[in-house]
């Protein structure tokens, strides 16, 4: 039988097709072929509301349980994700807090990636000990006897990073989900830095997929928003807990703005890990660099498993730093006039921040990271020889 795709059932298209189709309908009210922004912050309550439960997270009621714009951005999610649902909350680390803050529970035990996101450090590193009791370990997740070795009965969760930020060292999440369920604990994995199509953990065995949408999900710098794509029991509990009462809601113009950028994000993807592999073997070959860590590159430590695990592409973030101390890793920087130094990836315009050696998370990194911090540089859409032109140029008058 011949397959029919249908825009107004996306689970029948193909990953471009659903990009551009799922999470958009027709508005009935004008016509309009773009699901428009709804600024509401209520909506009209059925005849008798009396019985209505307010902590609802599926009747439209008030944005704060949900709102028209949220809906279809989590909808066009869970798709994307091959997943059952999908939450949005009001940023990277709003989803984060949400996952550990719906799922763990005084005495409980959790395993982090010793190479992971600041916030996600900090929360298991601090607030989230002194808070509500619950214990952490630091492993390398790459090391699965590690993970094993740090196995509690208590432990109810396993966090990690397809690529860890900002050192791209790799999880083997099929692995570390046996693991995890074996142990009677959830898996959950932050893939910011590999949204689809290069990389579906929850097809792997994850349980949670947790993005900062700021990043590549909207890719044009102007928004901010999180989510979290899982199956629908488990967002569920999240969009309960965390969602409805503690509030970190997404606002109707950014989810508005997130499901817009959305629609590019296959062919952006393309460019941008395109061109980050030139990039990444340019610095590689300037005996100026000191260092390189790129998944895309045969010398990095994990190559051989990120060609297994990430066979559509190796992201377009990756760490490296030139010859000498901080001041002149901030002089390269400063000499930059196509790449922009500010936080945050992902964007249109290919970004560099240069992070030094200080913080207790840095006792986790290589050594070459300790030794020289490092320059993180997210690829944008330009032109890859206009960056690699800009490098050079920034290298020539830096040394």
């Amino acid at each position: 039988m011949t397959r029919r795709p249908d825009k107004h059932e996306p689970s029948t298209l193909r990953d471009l097709s659903q990009a551009v189709h799922a999470g958009n309908t027709i508005d009935a009210g004008t016509g309009a072929v773009r699901t428009p922004i709804v600024m509401a912050n209520s909506y009209a309550l059925p005849e008798d509301p009396s019985s209505m439960s307010w902590s609802s997270a599926e009747a439209t009621i008030y944005t704060r349980n949900g709102a028209a714009n949220q809906k279809l951005l989590q909808q066009k999610l869970a798709l994307l994700e091959h997943g059952e649902d999908s939450v949005v909350l009001a940023s990277g680390v709003a989803a984060l807090h949400a996952v550990f803050f719906t799922f763990l529970r005084t005495g409980d035990h959790a395993i982090i990636a010793d190479q992971t996101y600041e916030a996600s450090f900090r929360l298991f590193d601090e607030l989230l000990p002194e808070k509500y009791g619950i214990e952490a370990s630091f492993v390398d997740t790459s090391d699965l006897e590690a993970v094993r070795a740090a196995l509690r009965p208590t432990t109810r969760l396993i966090h990690t990073e397809t690529i860890a930020n900002p050192t791209t060292r790799l999880a083997d999440v099929a692995a570390l989900a046996d693991i995890a369920h074996d142990a009677g604990a959830l898996l959950s994995v932050d893939s910011t830095f590999t949204p689809p199509p290069l990389s579906y953990p929850l097809d792997d065995g994850a349980d949670l997929v947790v993005h900062s949408l700021t990043k590549y999900i909207n890719g044009h710098g102007d928004a901010m928003g999180g989510s979290v794509a899982g199956s629908a029991e488990l967002i569920g509990r999240i969009k309960a807990d965390a969602m409805v009462d503690v509030g970190g809601v997404i606002s109707p113009f950014n989810a508005w703005l997130i499901t817009r950028g959305s629609v590019t994000l296959p062919l952006r993807i393309r460019q941008h890990v395109a061109s980050a592999l030139r990039v990444a073997e340019f610095l590689e070959a300037d005996p100026r660099v000191a260092y390189m860590y790129y998944p895309g590159l045969s010398s990095h430590p994990q190559h051989e498993l990120a060609r297994r695990v990430l066979p559509h592409g190796f992201g377009g973030v990756m760490a490296f730093a030139v010859e000498g101390d901080a001041d002149t890793q901030n002089r390269f920087v400063s000499q930059l006039r196509v790449i922009t130094s500010a936080v945050s990836l992902g964007h249109d315009e290919s970004l560099i921040v240069h992070v030094g050696t200080s913080g207790p998370r840095v006792a986790h990194y290589p050594e070459e990271f300790r030794r020289y911090g490092h320059l993180r540089l997210s690829i944008g859409l330009e032109d890859a020889d206009d960056l690699i032109d800009d490098l050079r140029s920034a290298l020539d008058a830096t040394f």
